[in-house]
């Protein structure tokens, strides 16, 4: 490693893939950034990749805080919990009062909160922020979610706005709000790829099951799609992914991977804080508990060999089913994204972040996961009605979701009489059914809860909580 004395404008607390190719893209725009890891070589790749060589690698934390100019700018990419404690109990005594700390992490936001308190309660600047793109999106430009310290984002924001993605010009980075705001969206924006990611798994079940098409035809399927309204990273890199054979072999690596889907969970975080909130996210929930399910492959065989005795096929026009299928994935789309806005709208007023949905959206719309030609549907959405209760009841969107219903119930038909799993797509509709629904079976529920537990109801039209004696007591 080079000894170059000079004061570095930013540090970077962890050089995995994240943190290096973050720092690299700073590096790229001109900021002086300086790397700490426990692993000296991934401080000496920081600086063989550097291509402007104003990126220098550190593995003694002292001699790394001592590097960075005053006010101090630190950033952590490590993994959530206690780590980033263990971190920050290290750092802050190097530090000085008035030094900034950014946690650019998966952290859950109620850690986030309480160290937004700790933090300022002893001078410091504190704010959490999500990041999404992966690797690529780090390097080239992410979309950016910081929330916190108004005024420790507004130092950092030159920076940030030239490292983000950038679209029609506008940087893929915004303040989101006060406190744990931008760790809480960016858990949303999890959440809402779980969701999206769910519904592509389940499309892939249909076409290959249900039309027993090969793999080639799959890839063409999505590759067609991403030409038209489903264009998203999530199809693009899907398309990918059916394209691809590992060196030396004469099949898709796809079917040599195991079918368990790993979480890190953010996407149960999402589901438990929206029935925390009440606000129901059913789209989102189920794509949580299939990945929960595909971990039990042993009980799945077993059962397989139970109760899979018929061979699976859909019993369709494939030109035709193809069109219903592509409907019904355009609308369970939106329904997905219009679960994590509601959400997100919800916690906006429970919590106080004051959130703009509208440049949520604009920020989704390069550089992160979640990226996709709809994304400009919401970002007009809202820019029409900052304060839209549910977009849902946009009057262009309704015009999207109305016209796509019909296919998510041809194929949700065909589906269920072929014994084909399509729970998102399900979720979705049945959510969409429910939501729509001027009056819910729910006055039966509560009557329920009057009869055994004495839990009162109320009335149409009238004032007041009651309770009925449902049936007379016996005088035995």
């Amino acid at each position: 490693m080079s000894n170059t004395p000079d004061k570095y404008d930013f540090g970077m607390i962890g050089l995995g893939t994240m943190g290096r190719n973050l720092l690299l893209n700073m590096g790229d725009h001109g900021v002086k950034g300086a790397g700490f890891d426990t692993d000296a070589s991934k401080g000496e790749l920081l600086e063989k990749e550097s291509t402007r060589h104003n990126l220098k690698g550190f593995s003694d934390v002292k001699k790394f805080v001592d590097s960075l100019k005053s006010p101090r700018a630190i950033m952590m990419l490590v993994p959530a919990g206690k780590i980033v404690d263990d971190v920050i109990a290290e750092l802050l005594p190097l530090m000085d009062k008035g030094d900034i700390l950014i946690d650019g992490g998966n952290s859950h936001f109620t850690d986030t909160n309480r160290r937004v308190d700790e933090l300022e309660a002893k001078g410091f600047h504190f704010f959490g922020m999500g990041i999404s793109g992966g690797e690529e999106g780090a390097r080239k430009g992410p979309s950016m979610m910081p929330g916190g310290d108004k005024d420790a984002y507004n130092v950092m924001k030159p920076i940030l706005e030239s490292i983000a993605a950038k679209v029609d010009g506008a940087p893929c980075v915004t303040y989101i709000g006060p406190g744990a705001s931008g760790h809480f969206v960016k858990m949303v924006h999890n959440g809402i790829e779980y969701g999206l990611m769910q519904l592509i798994a389940e499309t892939y079940e249909i076409l290959k099951k249900g039309l027993k098409m090969d793999n080639e035809a799959i890839r063409k399927v999505f590759t067609k799609w991403n030409e038209g309204r489903l264009k998203s990273f999530l199809m693009d890199i899907t398309k990918d992914i059916f394209a691809y054979k590992a060196p030396g072999t004469d099949h898709l690596l796809l079917d040599d991977i195991k079918d368990e889907a790993k979480a890190k969970g953010t996407g149960k975080w999402t589901s438990q804080v929206a029935m925390d909130l009440q606000a129901p996210i059913p789209t989102i929930d189920t794509a949580v508990s299939m990945r929960d399910l595909s971990k039990y492959k042993a009980l799945r065989v077993q059962a397989a060999d139970l109760y899979s005795k018929d061979e699976v096929s859909l019993n369709v026009n494939a030109d035709e089913f193809l069109a219903s299928l592509e409907q019904a994935f355009y609308f369970s789309m939106i329904i997905s994204y219009a679960q994590g806005m509601h959400l997100l709208a919800r916690a906006s007023e429970e919590y106080k972040y004051d959130l703009k949905l509208g440049e949520i959206a604009k920020i989704w719309r390069g550089g992160c996961i979640i990226r996709s030609e709809f994304l400009n549907d919401i970002f007009n959405a809202y820019q029409k009605d900052a304060k839209l209760a549910h977009l849902l009841l946009d009057a262009q969107v309704e015009e999207l979701v109305t016209d796509a219903a019909q296919g998510a119930r041809k194929v949700l038909s065909a589906t269920i009489a072929a014994g084909i799993a399509t729970p998102a797509y399900m979720a979705s509709l049945s959510y969409f059914d429910t939501f729509r629904s001027k009056r819910m079976p729910s006055n039966l529920t509560q009557a329920q809860r009057d009869y055994f537990g004495a839990h009162t109801y109320e009335l149409i039209g009238k004032e007041g909580v009651f309770h009925t004696q449902w049936v007379e007591k016996s005088n035995d």
